[in-house]
């Protein structure tokens, strides 16, 4: 869930910090908010533990890049399969059915590529929990949309984007320290074996969100915004929308290259025990959090375009030098660097997008962005899992340096009177 946080949104979390319980009556956040959002919690909660944790269970159980890029690929390329069938059911059929729909596959889905670990089963087990992810994408804003109103709206998004990476980064702890606590009460079990149990009982725990899911109110059952006849005019039209729909794709295929082997380059690259490879994930989400809040400030201060291009020139260089070293603890800090980096990035592409759509477009052109990115990011995925095996990760993160470089390059030759805007 990537958000760029406003100003007033940064003063929001200000007054948060200083009177939580003032600023929780300011809100007015209803009981149906509140409902929905521990429906979101537990299934947060869960998935984020398990896509922690699943290239790990896959590195135990003796895999390869090549084919946990493959399966990597086939989740996303599943999530592009199912987003505008998902999104054609939501505007027939509601929200809420199709969110229902999410809260019992995924988990089930989730589970079951844990049992069956052949890899033409992984692979199509993979794509069907893509499928069932992407229901969460479609339902998950227009539920919230209509739990609040235009006043608190972005307090709620905020709150949930936050909780969600608190309990990331304290799952991901747990997960770290659980081997060590079984093994301190004589439970004695092979690593691939621990892994799981966990991912067996955070699909339990996503599921267990339905619970809530099933008391959401039905002012959340709106039907989806949508509807595609504007992109087309907009692309048509706009040099703006044309050259940032290209860019943000290449984008993705840089970050989607090095985040979904980043928990694999710690175990298998740097060797790092579980505990150790936790407490950098759990790092990486505190860092990603204060970025956000560094974001809009940043954006604000030089420029939204020029923020951008720093901020993949940033993840450029550290990636440049995450291919240089050897040694673990400079290796870790410039993967945070990178992760913080990146974080600031994407959203900021978003804005830039948004800012030079017109109104009546903007759902139709972020579709049309959202598909191309997950597109490409399915491909990217594939090929980098391809790529680590047979070049190795240190001439792989050159190769994302350059085409990051590319990126920024590009950002920068877009002209100032298209590109900027307010953060």
């Amino acid at each position: 869930m990537e958000a760029v946080l406003s100003v007033d949104e940064v003063l929001e979390q200000v007054s948060f910090w200083r009177s939580p319980a003032r600023w929780f009556r300011s809100q007015q956040l209803g009981s149906g908010f509140w409902t929905f959002f521990w429906a979101a919690f537990f299934f947060d909660a869960g998935f984020a533990v398990y896509f922690f944790l699943f290239n790990l269970y896959l590195v135990d159980l003796g895999m390869g890049e090549r084919a946990i890029g493959l399966i990597n690929g086939a989740v996303t390329f599943g999530s592009v399969c199912g987003t505008l069938p998902a999104g054609l059911l939501a505007r027939r059929f509601g929200v809420r059915p199709v969110m229902l729909t999410c809260f019992v596959a995924a988990p089930i889905a989730g589970v079951l590529r844990v049992l069956w670990m052949q890899l033409p089963a992984q692979l199509a087990l993979a794509f069907l929990g893509g499928l069932a992810m992407c229901l969460w994408g479609i339902c998950f804003l227009p539920v919230v949309s209509g739990l609040t109103t235009e006043g608190n709206r972005a307090s709620a998004f905020s709150l949930i984007f936050s909780v969600s990476i608190g309990t990331g980064a304290l799952g991901s702890m747990l997960c770290g320290y659980l081997p060590r606590l079984l093994h301190a009460m004589g439970m004695a079990q092979q690593p691939a074996e621990i892994k799981r149990g966990i991912l067996i009982a955070a699909s339990v725990l996503a599921f267990a969100g339905l619970a809530f899911a099933l008391r959401v109110p039905a002012a959340a059952n709106r039907s989806a915004d949508g509807g595609m006849s504007g992109w087309w005019r907009s692309f048509r039209r706009n040099v703006l929308i044309r050259r940032l729909i290209p860019l943000m794709a290449l984008w993705s295929a840089v970050i989607a290259a090095f985040t979904s082997f980043g928990s694999v380059y710690l175990a298998r690259g740097l060797h790092l025990p579980l505990a150790r490879i936790a407490i950098v994930f759990a790092a990486s989400q505190i860092v990603q959090l204060i970025a956000g809040l560094m974001t809009a400030p940043l954006f604000r201060a030089v420029g939204l375009r020029k923020g951008v291009a720093a901020t993949q020139v940033a993840v450029a260089v550290l990636l440049t030098l995450l291919a240089s070293v050897r040694q673990a603890d400079a290796a870790t800090l410039l993967f945070l660097g990178i992760s913080a980096a990146q974080w600031m990035s994407s959203p900021g592409l978003y804005n830039l997008l948004m800012s030079g759509t017109p109104e009546e477009d903007r759902g139709a052109v972020a579709a049309l962005a959202m598909f191309c990115n997950a597109l490409v990011t399915t491909v990217a995925t594939m090929l980098a899992g391809a790529g680590f095996a047979s070049l190795g990760y240190p001439l792989m993160f050159f190769i994302l340096a350059c085409a990051a470089t590319l990126a920024g390059s590009v950002m920068l030759r877009l002209r100032a009177s298209q590109a900027e805007g307010v953060a």
